[in-house]
């Protein structure tokens, strides 16, 4: 089972306040530990969303680009990870090691093809696996 674990941001990863040289130690030991363990596939922090934009997608198919920063502070994500574990219950304790004194992360499981039901033909499953092991392929996953 695969989860995204998204690390809220605050007022400091949106003032762009960088971690501490102890908070960085303390980050690269929890995700050493994690890698060792083999269940983080992928991990990155974010930079403010003053250097994001979010696209816009209007019924007709139009888009509007809007440029950073925005407001609502406690719903941007500032990082994450990708963590492969047998279960809900292994993922939630892994996070709970996380080395974080104030905030909040979420947890949600990452959709398989199973969970689209019959919408998920067999032709497109076939493509997706065709996609998914192009895309490893070109970047050495």
């Amino acid at each position: 089972m695969r989860f995204m674990v998204i690390v809220k941001g605050s007022e400091d990863s949106e003032k762009g306040v960088l971690p501490t040289e102890q908070e960085l130690t303390e980050m690269g030991a929890y995700n050493e530990e994690l890698v060792k363990a083999g269940v983080m596939l992928a991990g990155e922090g974010l930079l403010p969303s003053s250097k994001g934009a979010r696209v816009r997608f209007d019924k007709d198919g139009s888009s509007t680009v809007v440029d950073g920063p925005f407001a609502e502070t406690k719903e941007l994500v500032a990082g994450f990870w990708i963590l492969e574990v047998s279960s809900r219950e292994e993922v939630l304790e892994w996070v709970r090691k996380a080395p974080f004194r104030d905030g909040e992360v979420e947890v949600r499981q990452v959709a398989t093809a199973d969970d689209f039901g019959d919408a998920m033909t067999p032709e497109l499953r076939e493509q997706e696996d065709r996609l998914r092991a192009t895309s490893e392929a070109q970047h050495g996953a």
